[in-house]
């Protein structure tokens, strides 16, 4: 097995995203095909209620999955195909908008005022592009726990782990979305497919993903792995395996891996196409309200 060394490290920057809400965003900026076939990670925890609560109003999508995922709080929806609900604590949304949606996400907190969660964006290759939109909801009671006697916990929210397959299925990417704790020095090795993109994102405590890239000498030699800790986003070269263990006091890290899909991206806000025409075509018809293609 081929352990992956760390390609490049990044820190979320804060944004200012939907109708004020106050995040940090670990994926979204610089060359769009850089962490193929995924667009976009916001993490928008925060306990202060103004940060969330304007929301994200009324807005369309087009070309992309949108896969939300809260760990604490509540996320109301509804959409123009009639659907509403609720996201909570250890709910996620995996909606594919294909031809076309527009929805609402509008974040409420906890009872204590805390709204924790992620939103991941992951492309949709040409010929899926316009396809029928649909949903996967995931309740938290419905994502395999695996809890190792060491006192790791692994939630398979999308993927296989341990012969232990997440409720989240049938998407092209092929992608894989694990929510992995690990208590002091604590060791986690997992395989992955080689050629996929795989990515880790902290959330809690420090941790070591494995040596830079640019630091493992000509003879091999691999030197100590940096720590490395909340809001970070390890993106991992290529091999087959990744090996991550925790600092003193633990680590809680996302583990997001998927098929690259090697296309162009013509990307404008909301919407992802993979030419500008198609990108000016879907605006035209979100201008001149044909840009909904289902009943």
């Amino acid at each position: 097995m081929t352990v992956r060394a760390i390609h490049a490290v990044n820190t979320a920057r804060p944004t200012l995203e939907g109708a004020g809400v106050h995040l940090s965003r670990a994926i979204g900026f610089g060359d769009p095909g850089e962490c193929d076939p995924f667009l976009l990670l916001d993490d928008f925890r925060s306990d202060e209620p103004d940060d969330y609560l304007a929301g994200f109003p009324w807005h369309p999508h087009r070309g992309i999955e949108t896969i939300t995922y809260v760990l604490k709080g509540d996320v109301e929806h509804q959409d123009s195909l009639g659907n509403k609900g609720v996201i909570s604590s250890g709910d996620m949304q995996w909606m594919t908008a294909g031809s076309g949606i527009v929805h609402q996400e509008m974040p409420q907190g906890s009872t204590a005022g805390s709204m924790h969660g992620f939103q991941l964006w992951a492309n949709l290759p040409a010929a899926h592009k316009m396809t029928e939109p649909k949903y996967q909801d995931v309740k938290a009671e419905d994502v395999p726990v695996i809890e190792r006697e060491d006192g790791s916990v692994v939630r398979v929210l999308c993927g296989i782990v341990q012969g232990v397959e997440g409720p989240v299925r049938d998407i092209v990417a092929e992608p894989e979305y694990l929510d992995v704790t690990l208590p002091p020095h604590a060791a986690f090795v997992h395989p992955t497919p080689a050629g996929h993109t795989v990515l880790g994102y902290v959330i809690e405590g420090a941790g070591r993903f494995g040596p830079l890239e640019d630091d493992i000498a000509a003879d091999g030699t691999l030197p100590e792995p940096p720590m490395l800790g909340d809001r970070t986003l390890v993106r991992y070269a290529d091999g087959d395996e990744v090996g991550i263990s925790a600092g003193d006091a633990g680590v809680r890290f996302l583990l997001i891996s998927g098929k690259p899909l090697g296309e162009a991206i013509a990307w404008r806000g909301p919407i992802v196409m993979n030419t500008q025409d198609e990108l000016r075509e879907a605006y035209r018809e979100l201008h001149e309200g044909t840009f909904i293609k289902h009943g």
